[in-house]
């Protein structure tokens, strides 16, 4: 739990102390024990409210996570391992107190776990992608074939026939594809449905579309293309490639609910054709966004910083 602790368990962890502790001398007994910083604790009115005493306490932690991430973490320890409310049962109505402390320290727990489970697979994608950039970096055939494929593209951007630069800009991502061993297929028509393309990457189905205009692509070219993924498996997503960026209308309305597709511009390209992502771990992580925030366009300039 490097990064900062969430607003959600920050709040769980208020409702838990204010129902673990019954009486506000055993609550600051107990804080005593895990906060450090004796200042903290002794700078609210404890002859207030124990709700409002939790509440300065935290915020005034959470104020400067910098500094005081390990007294919040040793606080979140030491509420979630609780397990025995005795201290609770001889109150009256001790039955009702002891659920909701209990019901209190088990949302906390499950919201941190959830947190250290995301925190982990953050870090494994992390470490996936710069093993596959390590990887790319350390393979001249690789490198080689990466500057083809970059000249063939930079090639494309000062051509004034943008029908023919269309389709050649198909013939460089189906080279891109088959550099990262994603299995392509070329443009091909089903049904009366033009597919710029496809791919299959760990072992999902993709379409593929790429759209070179001088305008933002809008709603409309998304939705065409969610009909084209809708009308195959389920097990089928969509990436579509818009050179100069999608509209924040486009984006909005297509980010929410269960979308079926991803959305990638030039510049996360040029951040592939330039070696600083390799293609799969830009699909793994943009993946993994939309299905933890609903949102289909992570820009590259967000992964890079992250990382």
């Amino acid at each position: 739990m490097e990064k900062k602790i969430s607003a959600v368990a920050i709040e769980l962890l208020k409702e838990a102390l204010c129902n673990i502790y019954w009486y506000k001398n055993n609550l600051k007994s107990f804080l005593n024990n895990c906060i450090n910083d004796n200042s903290i604790i002794n700078r609210p009115d404890w002859n207030g409210y124990k709700r409002q005493i939790v509440s300065d306490i935290v915020d005034d932690l959470c104020s400067n996570q910098e500094k005081y991430l390990g007294d919040i973490r040793r606080l979140i320890f030491e509420v979630t391992r609780m397990e025995s409310f005795r201290h609770l049962e001889q109150l009256e109505d001790g039955k009702k107190k002891v659920e909701r402390a209990k019901q209190a320290v088990s949302d906390l727990r499950r919201v941190v776990e959830d947190q250290a489970q995301k925190f982990k697979e953050e870090e494994e994608i992390k470490k996936k992608r710069l093993d596959n950039l390590h990887r790319i970096r350390s393979s001249q055939a690789v490198l080689s074939r990466l500057d083809d494929i970059k000249s063939n593209y930079f090639s494309l951007v000062t051509s004034k026939d943008y029908q023919k630069r269309g389709f050649e800009l198909e013939k460089v991502l189906y080279d891109l594809f088959e550099l990262f061993d994603l299995d392509p297929k070329a443009s091909f028509r089903n049904t009366g449905e033009q597919i710029d393309g496809a791919f299959t990457l760990e072992g999902t189905d993709y379409l593929f579309e790429a759209k070179w205009r001088t305008h933002l692509s809008d709603a409309s070219d998304l939705d065409s293309f969610t009909g084209k993924i809708k009308r195959k498996l389920d097990n089928t997503l969509g990436l579509f490639l818009s050179i100069n960026g999608f509209s924040e209308d486009a984006v909005r309305i297509h980010s929410v609910g269960r979308s079926t597709i991803l959305l990638m511009d030039g510049t996360d390209l040029m951040a592939v054709l330039e070696n600083q992502i390799d293609f799969v771990s830009l699909i793994v992580r943009k993946r993994k966004y939309a299905a933890q925030t609903g949102n289909i366009y992570l820009k590259i300039n967000e992964i890079l910083i992250d990382d």
